[in-house]
């Protein structure tokens, strides 16, 4: 017989916390399924990333040494890939925003239209387990590659990407520069996220969310320390795509039981719950709802609310 998602929690009945449908809204492609697979795959363990690393830059440094020089190809790419939506359909997810940087299409001789096959390609081998949404990634640090930002003005003419993503620290580029590809995503009728606040500055959420007419942010969890940005972000439903694991590894937040989507919770901010990079944070999207519960974040009933509420159709 199954339970709810309340009971699962409150028993800590993991495989039934699986069993419910949730939503992964933030989520890279490249890092997105579970170390161990990749282990499996090569046939050798990999070195295990630091419980705590400093920021973004601490995160790339074990990425490029540990797991980039194995996976850094189109047969790594597919691998992991494709892994990672086993682990999705595993975890109970039912509809996944998952990331693919714009640099990918350089893995493929024909480019982006070989790309897209693929993702197309993966799409329609899961849709009737779970709803891969595609969406373009694309780095700050990239905003001076002439060529890379044709590429990804030409990703947004082809009408398959359903979203956008700018990610990198916010200081490597102002949102001004982005303004171009975002206007066009927005005439594309796609979703519109960018990382932001991940780290500090409340204001600068508002300022780029304003700039780029963002929907959505990746993480957010500065605007925690500014009661106005908090009310102007419920005002405007502004969603904060957050990852718990994450920000506590890259030392945004200190503990999980500190985390701040309990204060942003409570102010009215639209939260999810989701995983960021799976390979390198090692945490399920029902791991992290299970982590909330037991650190005790949020109440059983709380995060179901948040689950519901992140589901369409469920909320």
């Amino acid at each position: 017989m199954s339970i709810d998602f309340v009971e699962a929690l409150s028993t800590d009945n993991l495989t039934a916390i699986k069993a419910a449908p949730k939503t992964d809204v933030h989520c890279h492609a490249f890092f997105s399924a579970r170390r161990e697979s990749v282990e499996h795959w090569l046939g050798h363990s990999l070195t295990k990333p630091p419980l705590k690393m400093k920021g973004v830059e601490g995160m790339m440094e074990y990425a490029d040494a540990v797991l980039a020089p194995h996976i850094k190809h189109r047969e790594g790419f597919e691998f992991v890939a494709v892994a990672a939506m086993d682990d999705a359909i595993q975890d109970g997810v039912v509809m996944l925003e998952m990331s693919f940087d714009i640099r990918l299409a350089e893995f493929y001789p024909n480019g982006l239209t070989e790309f897209r096959t693929f993702v197309k390609t993966l799409v329609e081998q899961y849709q009737a387990q779970v709803d891969l949404r595609p969406e373009l990634g694309f780095s700050r640090g990239n905003a001076d590659d002439p060529k890379l930002m044709a590429l990804a003005h030409e990703a947004v003419e082809l009408g398959f990407f359903q979203s956008i993503d700018l990610y990198s620290r916010q200081e490597v580029c102002p949102p001004e520069v982005m303004k171009p590809l975002f206007t066009k995503a927005r005439a594309a009728r796609m979703k519109l996220k960018a990382h932001v606040g991940e780290f500090e500055d409340a204001e600068e959420i508002r300022r780029t969310v304003e700039v780029l007419d963002l929907d959505e942010v990746q993480h957010g969890i500065a605007a925690a320390e500014s009661v106005e940005i908090m009310r102007w972000l419920s005002e405007n439903q502004i969603q904060l795509n957050v990852c718990p694991t994450s920000n506590v590894m890259l030392d945004g937040v200190s503990e999980l039981a500190l985390h701040p989507i309990r204060v942003l919770f409570d102010n009215g901010v639209p939260v999810t719950i989701n995983t960021d990079d799976l390979m390198i944070f090692g945490q399920s999207v029902s791991e992290e709802y299970r982590n909330l519960y037991q650190a005790g974040v949020f109440s059983a009933e709380e995060l179901n609310d948040i689950r519901r509420a992140s589901v369409p159709g469920l909320g």
